[in-house]
């Protein structure tokens, strides 16, 4: 079982959010919306969102569903298989207490 958190310690969680379309969202032409993969820090996973949704949002993006993976511990207790790639963006988002948009996927009708 991963450790429960401190009030200050920061933990990295993975986040696919769903968003719509708005206008000058940088999505590609005829796309209706786009999942992208993120990773997120905070003291908690609610944290991790609303930082992740109030950020999706000023970059003009329209958040429309979050889909919490967990923890890195989280995933890894689920079997997960988790790239040097996906670890290190993992570490830069924790390092730098941001989020980091690793993959965005455009949806078509």
């Amino acid at each position: 079982m991963s450790e429960k958190p401190t009030k200050t310690s920061q933990r990295v969680y993975t986040l696919l959010v769903e968003v719509g379309r708005a206008q000058d969202d940088g999505l590609p032409d005829g796309a209706v919306g786009a999942a992208l993969m993120c990773y997120a820090s905070g003291v908690d996973e609610a944290e991790a969102v609303r930082e992740t949704v109030a950020l999706l949002k000023k970059a003009g993006l329209a958040p429309l569903d979050v889909t919490g993976y967990g923890t890195r511990e989280d995933r890894l207790e689920l079997g997960h298989e988790l790239s040097d790639d996906e670890l290190s963006l993992m570490d830069r988002a924790l390092s730098e207490n941001s989020v980091v948009v690793s993959q965005t996927t455009a949806y078509y009708e």
